[in-house]
């Protein structure tokens, strides 16, 4: 990796910045990383790519709270399990269209949900910025790697890499 030092300046300091802001706002912390996280996974680049970060895990939260609130109509666990598979073929399917394809960004906000017992409005404004977070250390990264080879070329010298 060519440019480990401005992946890593970029990253650690817009974690810290997310950190307080997360704290500041009471927002998941966690869940900032995971929206984060499937900005980087996922295929896309630029907004698009934090679009396509959106449309999964939101997605996969919709789907997580149609097997929890589904499921809490029936007294038999059955259902539950019912409405798993039904949600997971959905999850796989709905990869057909663009914006869904990335189907582990589905399964992402489905096990965010799960994990925060359906608690949609503290899930999605964590999950929204976490996305928006990735694209903006992809854009800080940009930034430093630019400054980096205007510097070399402005000395002369090609800076020795230590990847």
């Amino acid at each position: 990796m060519e440019n480990r030092w401005q992946v890593a300046i970029s990253a650690g300091l817009l974690a810290a910045v997310w950190c307080g802001i997360a704290d500041a706002f009471h927002l998941v912390t966690w869940i900032g990383f995971l929206g984060c996280s499937t900005f980087f996974a996922q295929p896309k680049a630029g907004f698009q790519g934090v679009m396509m970060a959106w449309c999964t895990n939101l997605s996969g939260v919709f789907w997580a709270w149609l097997i929890i609130s589904g499921s809490s109509f029936f007294v038999s666990p059955v259902a539950g399990y019912l409405f798993t598979g039904i949600a997971t073929s959905a999850m796989c399917l709905q990869a057909s269209y663009q914006k869904l394809s990335f189907i582990p960004g589905a399964f992402i906000g489905c096990c965010i949900t799960f994990a925060m017992a359906g608690d949609v409005a503290n899930i999605v404004p964590s999950l929204v910025l976490g996305a928006l977070l990735g694209f903006c250390m992809s854009l800080l990264t940009a930034q430093l790697v630019t400054l980096r080879q205007k510097w070399s070329a402005s000395t002369g010298s090609e800076i020795a890499s230590a990847d």
